[in-house]
């Protein structure tokens, strides 16, 4: 079996706000950090934070430069390597004009949400295509409210709802990424 390649990518910008206004969300530390752990250890390639504010970029900055060769590093050099696969890009045709230069391929887009569109994927089928190794794949991961409507339609597909036991569906994007990082690319369990 060939290697996957995916990247993954959190918008803050273009997205909802809780009155469906487009707006751009700030930046948590948490999201920063305990994505960039997950994306290392499922081998993610890069791990981008879509960011159009200057102040905002500033911010990762002093973060990044922190972890990747301030104290930081040396004190925990296991974020030091997970930091590593994180990039700060203005946009999402950014992103995806970044991954076509490093693959040589446009990648296929997969937006997340938690409800069901018409080209909704599962999770089997895309852990399937992933592991063929033959296309690059782009995650998208949206803050505050969620990716607007027209990056939704645009991407290839949407993949599927994560469902809980009970009726409550409202992870927070941290937990939402580990999940489905683990569901596509993690050890097959399941299968034992």
């Amino acid at each position: 079996m060939a290697k996957p390649r995916v990247f993954i990518a959190l918008l803050h910008y273009p997205i909802y706000n809780k009155h469906m206004e487009v707006v751009t969300t700030s930046i948590t530390n948490l999201d920063v950090h305990d994505i960039a752990r997950s994306a290392r250890t499922y081998n993610v390639e890069t791990y981008y934070i879509v960011h159009p504010v200057p102040a905002q970029q500033e911010l990762i900055n002093h973060m990044l430069e922190y972890w990747r060769s301030g104290y930081g590093a040396v004190y925990n050099p296991d974020r030091q390597e997970a930091f590593q696969r994180l990039q700060l890009i203005d946009t999402l045709e950014d992103v995806i004009q970044d991954i076509e230069k490093k693959t040589g391929q446009k990648p296929v887009t997969i937006t997340t949400d938690a409800r069901v569109y018409p080209n909704t994927i599962s999770y089997i089928k895309l852990r399937e295509e992933i592991h063929k190794g033959e296309k690059p794949y782009l995650l998208l991961f949206g803050t505050g409210y969620g990716i607007i409507k027209e990056v939704m339609e645009g991407a290839d597909y949407i993949l599927e709802p994560i469902y809980g036991g009970g009726e409550y569906n409202h992870l927070c994007v941290r937990s939402a990424v580990s999940i489905i990082l683990d569901r596509l690319l993690g050890e097959p369990w399941w299968g034992k």
